[in-house]
């Protein structure tokens, strides 16, 4: 059974991935100081897989308590890294908490990886490498463009860091996922996003907004070059997301690398105005959202989706899930939430 490490594995992201790699027989670490989200995350995850993952309240940022954690753990073949502060707009606002946080997050595990001698790692980046691209939909070779945002550039220097890194130690490897939006939660409704405080993605508020904790979705600009005049995203299931995490482990594990450091862009290849999500939402619930139009949102890109053909390709995953299967599980995730 091999061992993977989980940065970030309580979180949204990382606690849907950690149950797809347990229902695949992998060993799953957590690492996470829960800043963002809770112990009972990992109950829940036994619940759903029959398996209880290690984890330790661990802060990846410091260096000390990272490293003592990992001492504790003995041979981890790979490590997911998703710990990382990720609120665009918080970013805009508080800069210096995210060069903090996600880099010296990055570079610690970089280390940890010659240290405990780890080859494999998957990086969480972003299609906000891209920033607002020339041409859609986007590919892995569409040009990385300034970031509009200290998160996005977060991710992009991040990008670079890793590959200065490989390619002076040799036998280390990376594949780092570019994801577009994800959206959803666990069919079981017993995982999903569990946001503290104001939500930073859009689901979480149609979801709050519907359950009546909010009074009212803002919509943030309906003044963008798009059909319906709001933005276009690319949002893809939590679960297809999660499984494409375990690809790329396979992938590094079954050596078919092309080069130390691979990118794929991890979507559906399909965009969607926030309009259109919302219509979506509604189809698949049955419940009317009350929202309105509000000026646009500093960081915001206009338009974006991706180019999935080269993942779909290389690493044999595919998105399957449809949205409104996926919007529906959000919607019960988030009554369950109430419901306690």
């Amino acid at each position: 059974m091999k061992k993977i490490l989980v940065t970030g594995g309580t979180g949204f992201i990382g606690s849907h991935t950690v149950v797809e790699l347990q229902n695949k027989g992998y060993e799953v670490v957590i690492a996470d100081n829960l800043s963002n989200s809770s112990e009972n995350v990992i109950d829940n995850i036994f619940k759903i897989t029959g398996k209880k993952p290690a984890f330790g309240k661990v802060d990846v940022a410091e260096k000390d308590q990272f490293f003592k954690f990992l001492s504790q753990h003995s041979g981890i073949e790979s490590i997911i890294h998703f710990a990382a502060s990720k609120a665009v707009g918080e970013s805009v606002q508080q800069p210096l908490k995210y060069y903090r946080n996600n880099i010296n997050g990055m570079i610690n595990v970089l280390e940890a990886m010659k240290e405990f001698n780890i080859p494999n790692l998957v990086f969480s980046s972003s299609c906000t490498v891209y920033g607002q691209p020339e041409k859609l939909p986007v590919t892995e070779q569409s040009p990385i463009q300034p970031a509009l945002s200290p998160y996005g550039n977060t991710k992009q220097i991040n990008e670079e860091i890793i590959h200065d890194f490989l390619s002076v130690n040799q036998g280390l490897h990376c594949i780092a996922l570019r994801y577009f939006n994800p959206v959803g939660a666990h069919p079981s409704s017993l995982i999903g996003e569990l946001p503290l405080g104001v939500p930073a993605n859009l689901v979480p508020f149609i979801t709050q907004t519907a359950a009546g904790i909010r009074e009212c979705l803002s919509v943030f600009g309906n003044d963008y070059n798009t059909p319906d005049g709001t933005p276009i995203r690319d949002y893809i299931d939590i679960i297809d997301l999660a499984n494409a995490h375990i690809a790329a482990i396979n992938r590094m594990e079954e050596n078919k690398q092309k080069s130390s450091l691979e990118f794929f862009n991890i979507g559906t290849g399909r965009g969607l105005s926030v309009l259109e999500l919302i219509k979506t939402f509604e189809e698949a619930t049955g419940v009317k959202l009350n929202y309105k139009i509000v000026g646009r949102r500093a960081g915001d890109i206009e338009k974006v989706w991706a180019d999935t053909s080269y993942a779909n390709k290389e690493l044999g995953w595919k998105a399957v899930v449809p949205l409104k299967e996926t919007l529906l599980n959000a919607w019960k995730w988030q009554q369950k939430l109430a419901d306690n």
